[in-house]
């Protein structure tokens, strides 16, 4: 991340990044035991409510015309 990116690209690859988070902890959960799967499918549920936050602040930008 380089000082000249624009915050509508910074937002679209945090919610690209978030996005890849969540399905490789939720592919991951299915190779482990059940007390460790729940922990892994909670966090990625956590991730997926970051990734909602930040697709809803891309929705409310006022993207210049």
């Amino acid at each position: 991340v380089t000082a000249d990116f624009k915050n509508e690209e910074l937002l679209a690859d945090t919610s690209e990044t978030l996005a890849s988070a969540r399905t490789i902890a939720h592919d991951f959960a299915h190779l482990i035991p059940a007390p460790q799967r729940r922990t892994l499918l909670g966090i990625a549920q956590l991730i997926m409510l970051g990734e909602l936050a930040v697709n809803r602040v891309m929705d409310n930008l006022q993207l210049p015309q």
